[in-house]
């Protein structure tokens, strides 16, 4: 343990940039400097860390997460490639960011069809509608305890998790109202399973996606880590579950109908996944070509709700078989508002991102921190401490820093990292987008505090879905 600590100061001081590597000019014909001791390196993890210190602080100054991200990754690469163009080597910063914006173009345009077919199915209704028969059931306060996690666990590794989450948060909140202990306990619930069921899918987290695309893990093999993730939930559920009474609030009378043409919707969803998967198994194109080629099918599909749509068409277009709206379906079904309602704050961080840390990667940072690390504490003790640092800083920098860092380890190592990047996000409730969400949604309820008491229970979680994903997966070791 004291050997760990150590080595964790150690990495560290790499970061506040105590001397160690000189400053060196490429030579030898090389177009590579080492900016690690340099003031452009200083200055650029100081950018990182002022910008990610506002990110982390979105919740009390209200300032969206892309805008000092965005600047950040102007700033960095600016002064990199000012001070490389100074030493004669004009064109070596431009081939480095390039190689980082097309990762990130195959992530945008894969998440920005997901985001289009999930806001198309809300459209539809059929998030509402699947809220509003769970809040109608006349469950207990244990069961709708038990039935929100297990939707979470289950509907997020289709659906995001912050989707999942919100939704459920919404059921959590019509049937519990004034409850505090009952809505704390079980969006703390909701959030751990909403992480621990996307770990296990290449769909469920945008780490997992990272994953995926870069081709380090199959899709199938992904699966493996559905009994740790189930694990990394059921343990602090099962303790937490003993604290919700089993009190029965009264059922509501509501009524409400998925829009016309909400089935089919989800079923090119589905179609749209296996098309991803086809290209990438079988075609080794990028996934996301399959998801661009499954938006179409949402287009088309919508090319006819508009044209038989009741409002708004001549008579001539109008099919009374084919068009039976539902009560206050007023609006034609139009799949471009869908694509505008994408999370586009999301989608710029995520590019601010992928340039700051590609930007500090350049430098050479994240090949210190891989030596030290991977080199150092061994992989098993990197991987954990990953998950750790995901329930401090966004999940996605810290990923997208190991997937640079690339350290050569077996496909078991690979799992756990992606395990512990997903699920490490719950260990506090600013650990991740599902948690952060909540906050704001069941405010007052829902707190910091709240979730930090039962921390333990989590982490107890935690390190039981490592020692599960061992046990079940050793072979892959």
């Amino acid at each position: 343990m004291f050997i760990f600590l150590r080595n964790l100061l150690f990495l560290i001081t790499i970061f506040i940039g105590l001397p160690g590597a000189a400053w060196a000019s490429a030579t030898g014909g090389g177009s590579h400097l080492d900016l690690t001791t340099h003031w452009v390196g200083y200055a650029s993890l100081i950018i990182f860390v002022l910008a990610y210190a506002l990110v982390m602080g979105e919740e009390f100054t209200h300032m969206r997460k892309s805008k000092p991200v965005l600047l950040a990754a102007g700033l960095i690469w600016g002064i990199i490639a000012w001070i490389y163009a100074s030493h004669g080597f004009t064109h070596a910063a431009e081939i480095a960011v390039r190689h980082n914006i097309l990762e990130y173009a195959e992530l945008f345009l894969f998440l920005l069809v997901a985001m289009t077919y999930i806001n198309a199915m809300e459209e539809r209704l059929v998030f509402e509608t699947l809220r509003v028969k769970l809040v109608s059931a006349g469950f207990s306060y244990r069961g709708i305890f038990w039935i929100t996690g297990v939707l979470a666990f289950f509907i997020s590794p289709v659906a995001d998790n912050l989707t999942t989450a919100l939704l459920m948060c919404a059921v959590v909140m019509a049937i519990g109202k004034d409850n505090v202990k009952f809505i704390s306990l079980s969006c703390i619930n909701i959030v751990v399973a909403a992480n621990a069921g996307g770990a296990f899918s290449p769909f469920g987290d945008i780490t997992t996606l990272m994953v995926w695309q870069k081709g380090i893990i199959d899709f199938w093999t992904f699966f493996n880590l559905f009994i740790p993730s189930a694990v990394n939930w059921l343990v602090p559920a099962v303790i937490m579950s003993l604290a919700i009474p089993k009190i029965k609030p009264e059922a509501g009378e509501m009524n409400i109908e998925m829009k016309r043409g909400a089935v089919i919707v989800m079923f090119l969803f589905l179609c749209t996944i296996g098309t991803a998967v086809s290209f990438h198994n079988f075609l080794h194109l990028p996934p996301m070509m399959g998801m661009m080629t499954g938006l179409a099918y949402l287009k088309i599909f919508g090319f006819y709700l508009k044209k038989t749509h009741k409002n708004g068409h001549a008579s001539s277009a109008y099919n009374q078989d084919k068009a039976q709206e539902r009560l206050g379906d007023t609006v034609a079904f139009d799949v471009f508002k869908n694509v505008a309602r994408a999370e586009w704050d999301t989608l710029m961080f995520f590019y601010g991102v992928i340039l700051c840390v590609g930007g500090l990667g350049f430098i050479g940072y994240l090949g210190m921190a891989s030596h030290v690390m991977y080199g150092g504490w061994g992989a098993t003790y990197a991987n954990i401490m990953v998950g750790i640092l995901s329930a401090i800083v966004d999940n996605i920098p810290v990923m997208f820093a190991v997937l640079s860092m690339n350290p050569e380890m077996p496909q078991g190592q690979w799992l756990l990292v992606t395990l512990t990047a997903g699920v490490g996000g719950s260990l506090l409730s600013i650990g991740s987008a599902a948690g952060v969400a909540l906050m704001g949604q069941a405010r007052g309820m829902y707190t910091f505090g709240g979730h930090f008491k039962w921390m333990p229970v989590i982490a107890l979680g935690y390190a039981a879905s490592i020692f599960v994903h061992f046990l079940v997966n050793g072979s892959m070791f």
